[in-house]
């Protein structure tokens, strides 16, 4: 089978990933910045090969990439790139030296969502830095793609869950307090009239992406597909169905997102308006009909997993 390369193989995804490698046999090298583990425990780490690289001072003087193509991949999976400059560094080094490169992006390449479910194709009107940038390096390896053969397939992400980490909540921020207070009954405030929408996607399934794309080469390269679970939830259906997860009916309270915001740290309110200022809604059509792949969990089922996994860890929902 392939030698793959995964480059920041220890996080949400590669969690996920680097097992189904080794699984479907291939040779799989783990590139990460330190001694990090993976989120969860698995047999198969045993036979990965593990490197230690800092990908940012070896970028700066201009060894990254080299470092990359002396280990003679044919597949390399890049989790951890955010600049243009990155990407081009990368692909300068590696052009003609591997059979297929796979970029992480993210959703919010695509801005606000107009027409929904949004499609990869809708024109894309990103803003604020993090999206910005994932589009110009989207923008730079499709051209580099369909322009010169560069063998590079997009996955876009959108708000990864799953076991060993605090899910996005209903209240559209990061904060384990939300599930606290819904696991007591208690009432919850959200901004607006909670119609704003969030769409989750199971690591394991941005994963099984990921082992899509490498399975349908001819299909794959040149493309870029979403990785979300099969329907975005909004804010307030989102809140009711844990309240009734939890054993509660729901007890929701609404205020415009000004008025809402002055209750909350600003760490919370910042990233709540982040996420309703993009209401992502995004089509997973276009995975289905190329690579033939439908994601397993729905956006509710990976949160509660990842729910569940914070109570097995002595995480105080509810106290």
């Amino acid at each position: 089978m392939a030698r793959v390369i995964v480059i920041g193989a220890t996080g949400h995804v590669g969690t996920y990933l680097v097992p189904h490698l080794v699984e479907a046999g291939h040779e799989v090298v783990a590139i990460s910045r330190g001694k990090a583990e993976p989120y969860l425990p698995h047999t198969t780490w045993k036979s990965v090969e593990r490197r230690k690289m800092d990908r940012a001072p070896l970028e700066e003087e201009g060894s990254f990439g080299p470092a990359i193509r002396a280990l003679k991949p044919d597949i390399v999976i890049d989790m951890i790139c955010f600049t243009p400059e990155s990407a081009r560094h990368l692909v300068k080094a590696l052009d003609g030296h591997v059979g297929h490169f796979l970029h992480t992006g993210t959703i919010w390449t695509h801005g606000h969502s107009i027409s929904v479910p949004t499609r990869e194709d809708a024109p894309k009107t990103p803003f604020g830095d993090y999206g910005v940038q994932k589009k110009a390096i989207e923008d730079y390896l499709l051209g580099e793609a369909r322009g010169r053969g560069f063998p590079a397939t997009l996955i876009h992400p959108g708000h990864i869950v799953g076991p060993g980490w605090s899910p996005l909540n209903p209240a559209g921020h990061f904060s384990v307090s939300v599930f606290s207070t819904i696991a007591r009954g208690e009432t919850l405030r959200l901004p607006n009239f909670g119609l704003e929408t969030v769409h989750h996607v199971h690591a394991d399934d941005v994963a099984g992406m990921f082992m899509a794309a490498t399975g349908n080469w001819r299909a794959s390269t040149g493309e870029s597909f979403h990785a979300v679970s099969g329907q975005a939830l909004t804010l307030r259906g989102y809140a009711e169905a844990m309240f009734r997860w939890f054993g509660h009916e729901p007890r929701l309270e609404f205020l415009p997102y000004d008025e809402w915001s002055k209750m909350e740290s600003a760490e919370d309110a910042k990233a709540t308006l982040e996420h309703i200022a993009r209401s992502p809604n995004c089509s997973m059509e276009k995975a289905k009909r190329l690579l033939q792949f439908t994601p397993r969990y729905s956006s509710l089922q990976a949160i509660q997993e990842s729910v569940q996994w914070l109570i097995a860890q002595g995480q105080r929902i509810g106290a």
